[in-house]
């Protein structure tokens, strides 16, 4: 979860400083352009293209859950590859805020691709990857769906209470914590499934196995793990100190 601005992070608004004006305006003038070519290319800066390639890795891991839903159940290099571009996802989340304080420019249209980028890589991926698993159930689908919808609120919540004072900030300007988890730490679950697939533990081998099945609420129980950490993020009495 990068700090795209100073003290701010995963697209949350916050005052910019006086030397970072002058590249907002730039910015924003070739965002509202209509007769320049590529302005929407040229109006992004290095820090957005690194938030770019966090998303890549979100969509190139959905992408590869899918082709092992099209292929031979037994062949699991997809699944492998759609559980190994997530933690990429997390390195690029990283360095964008840094590549932003290091160059001094940052802006809204950064602060919203962070947040856009983090919700398909942290959320929707992983969701994508539990169902080529084997999380296939109606009601399976239900859960991690929310689970999804719990990481798009808890963005939107970051992105307003960050720059709303509500938050203590220590003297750099920074929150001094995230309420609930940060939506990166979904990669404990990856990290899960990726054990799980290592074992040959998918498909009919998910752990705990298939409960109420032949039922409307056939459901695996190990999705529970996914709302679970759903609604820590969504939390609002739970703390996690900012590193």
């Amino acid at each position: 979860m990068s700090r795209r601005t100073g003290g701010a992070g995963n697209g949350a608004v916050s005052k910019m400083s006086a030397e970072q004006e002058p590249s907002y305006n730039k910015q924003k003038d070739l965002l509202s352009s209509t007769t320049s070519h590529f302005s929407l290319l040229r109006a992004l800066h290095m820090a957005d293209y690194i938030t770019e390639l966090n998303g890549f890795c979100g969509i190139m891991s959905i992408f590869s859950s899918l082709r092992y839903c099209l292929g031979d159940p037994t062949e699991k290099t997809n699944l492998y590859i759609a559980l190994a571009f997530l933690p990429f996802g997390l390195f690029f989340d990283f360095m964008d805020g840094r590549v932003a304080r290091w160059r001094k420019k940052s802006s809204m249209m950064g602060q919203e691709l962070d947040s856009l980028a983090d919700l398909i890589s942290f959320g929707l991926a992983p969701a994508c990857v539990a169902f080529s698993l084997g999380l296939r159930t109606t009601l399976d689908h239900v859960l991690l769906t929310v689970f999804v919808l719990c990481g798009l609120t808890r963005l939107a919540r970051f992105n307003v209470t960050a720059s709303s004072g509500d938050i203590p900030k220590d003297a750099s300007g920074k929150a001094s914590y995230f309420e609930g988890t940060p939506i990166p730490t979904t990669l404990g679950l990856d990290a899960l499934m990726a054990y799980w697939v290592s074992q040959g533990w998918v498909l009919d081998q998910i752990p705990f196995g298939l409960w109420f099945e032949g039922t409307p609420l056939a459901v695996h129980p190990v999705v529970a793990l996914f709302l679970v950490h759903g609604c820590l993020m969504c939390s609002k009495t739970l703390h996690v100190p900012k590193p």
